[in-house]
């Protein structure tokens, strides 16, 4: 297991380069000179120059590239901010909590109402309530979180006044955008859950439960759940990795001083190391916690545990059969 989650780490590195890589390259091709915009109109072709090599935009795209990923390995050091003069290191990891808790909370809210609402579709399979979860779960896949969380905000801040418009400043201006993204989030959840908890309902096991006179409650929490939690986990990742990326939209409705609205700013501004900075925080946080699921995966299905222990021990015979071999030419 610490062979495999250490292979899974060295692999997190390319990944990460790639990414970096990709958004210079994108820099690049970005309409607009970044230098024009911070200046201004009035300033001449010289300032121009000055402001490019003062910058270091003046030499070639991979010496840049080198640089930047030096300075990181190195110093932790993202660079300074074109818009502010500030360090972005220090930008950067001040905002992620922020993002991260509302990508968690958000998460875990889906999480639940995808599995209580899932299991009971499953289990009243063909009635009602089961019709009225597969069409609420439709809904909230097609509907857009703008728009959802502009009625939120004119339901709960504008008419009810029950709960504030705007910040992130506590539990309670956590509820509306954590309600926004984790209850549309729970609708593929939901049938998600549904269709691996039916999957498992007609399994030889289940029958085997049944006939030997185990409760309802028991076969579901033992048997049919866990065989059925490693595509729910695997939903679950990619949801967070989707709210981790996806929250710009909320983080401008809501105003919430995250990564989100970090990189519009860079963005409208041409902060190409700001912009550069947040991807990349964003992509690292997505990578480790796709390793967090690979580790529950182990966790939950001893099958995939049992594989990484086979893998090991069809590695070790290997190498202990050429150690043989080679003992015996010599």
């Amino acid at each position: 297991m610490a062979r495999y989650i250490a292979k899974r780490l060295l692999l997190m590195i390319p990944v990460l380069l790639g990414v970096t890589f990709l958004i210079f390259a994108l820099q690049l091709i970005t309409p607009g000179d970044p230098a024009r915009l911070m200046l201004g109109d009035e300033a001449t072709v010289a300032d121009i120059e000055a402001w490019h090599a003062s910058h270091g935009l003046n030499d070639p795209f991979l010496i840049q590239y080198i640089k930047y990923i030096w300075n990181i390995i190195t110093k932790g050091d993202f660079g300074i901010s074109w818009r502010t003069g500030k360090s972005i290191t220090t930008e950067v990891v001040s905002r992620w909590p922020t993002t991260f808790l509302l990508a968690l909370l958000t998460t875990a809210i889906s999480v639940i109402l995808g599995l209580l609402f899932g299991i009971t579709a499953a289990k009243k399979r063909g009635t009602w309530i089961d019709s009225l979860v597969r069409v609420i779960a439709m809904i909230g896949v097609s509907m857009p979180n703008f728009w959802f969380a502009l009625l939120l905000i004119l339901l709960f801040s504008v008419r009810l006044k029950w709960l504030p418009v705007s910040g992130f400043y506590g539990p309670k201006y956590w509820i509306l955008p954590c309600m926004t993204m984790g209850f549309l989030g729970a609708a593929g959840q939901m049938r998600m859950t549904r269709s691996s908890y039916l999957d498992n309902m007609g399994a030889d096991f289940v029958r085997t439960a049944k006939a030997k006179g185990q409760t309802e409650a028991v076969i579901t929490r033992h048997h049919i759940l866990k065989n059925a939690l490693i595509p729910i986990i695997n939903t679950a990742c990619a949801a967070f990795a989707m709210n981790m990326g996806g929250s710009t939209v909320l983080e401008q409705i809501f105003a919430i001083p995250g990564l989100g609205t970090l990189m519009v700013s860079a963005i409208n501004s041409r902060d190409f190391p700001q912009l550069r900075a947040s991807v990349i925080l964003i992509a690292t946080t997505v990578s480790v916690m796709n390793l967090v699921a690979d580790i529950l995966y182990a966790a939950v299905d001893p099958r995939v545990k049992a594989g990484f222990k086979k893998s090991g021990a069809k590695k070790k015979k290997t190498e202990k059969k050429n150690t043989e071999g080679e003992m015996k030419h010599a």
